[in-house]
């Protein structure tokens, strides 16, 4: 090989080693640039998650028979708030039931599927109830305490599938879990209001706990609120106009 042939290969390697640190500074580039617009989006959008919380629960029936079993009846308040002005909830489905320490006491109830606005409240009034329960024994000795004590803490439990929309691109569905605490009290110490022969209304305004939406959800909310964000700039761009729709939300 010639001292020209070794120039030529050298040249050749330095090249190739320039092509890859400019590719490589480009892509760094480019995933900072796409970064620094998902930052900013989430910052001007800011998607907020709904709030929901336990208004009252009437209580029609609550008894514990012989040996371990609970009859109940109760009808439940329960209001949702959208509190984002940007994205819409689809509640496709929910599920309502009570528990008590961890034991599901009543049959699930199923709430009509709707639509949330932004900005909106959805209230939805259904019954729960189940007819001779059977307890366990853990539980049934400390229902026992807590009905010589005056009171029975239980947890009103919500699951369902929900998505979210922004403008006219859709999330994928995602499974909803709700806990509200509901403290029910007995005999001389409740503070429930009677309402028809051995029927007692509770005011509670019960703040909710919600178990779902995991980072996969806010990654899916960040590329949806992007892709709404850049095709409304592509569209602002190109002076495009596209016909919208009213949304209404059915309150139950």
């Amino acid at each position: 090989m010639t001292s020209k042939d070794c120039g030529n290969h050298g040249h050749h390697i330095h090249t190739r080693r320039r092509f890859v640190r400019l590719l490589f500074a480009g892509i760094l580039t480019f995933l900072l640039i796409v970064l620094i617009v998902i930052l900013l989006v989430w910052a001007i959008l800011r998607p907020s998650k709904p709030k929901f919380i336990l208004q009252d629960a009437t209580v029609y029936a609550f008894n514990v028979s012989y040996p371990s079993f609970i009859t109940s009846n109760f009808q439940v308040t329960v209001s949702s708030r959208n509190p984002d002005d940007r994205v819409g909830i689809y509640y496709d489905r929910l599920d309502i039931y009570a528990t008590y320490r961890d034991q599901q006491i009543t049959l699930r109830t199923s709430i009509p599927s709707s639509y949330q606005g932004h900005k909106e409240t959805n209230v939805w009034s259904p019954f729960i109830c189940g007819n001779s329960v059977p307890v366990s024994p853990y539980n049934s000795a400390t229902l026992s305490q807590d009905q010589g004590a005056g009171f029975v803490m239980l947890m009103i439990k919500i699951d369902g599938r929900v998505r979210f929309k922004v403008g006219t691109f859709m999330s994928a569905k995602y499974n909803l879990h709700v806990r509200c605490p509901a403290y029910i009290q007995f005999g001389s110490r409740t503070s429930g209001i009677m309402v028809g022969d051995n029927v007692v209304k509770y005011q509670l305004a019960t703040s909710c706990h919600r178990d779902t939406f995991d980072l996969d959800f806010e990654m899916q909310m960040i590329l949806l609120l992007l892709h709404s964000f850049t095709v409304g700039v592509a569209m602002v761009g190109g002076g495009a106009t596209t016909p919208g729709c009213d949304e209404t939300v059915a309150l139950i």
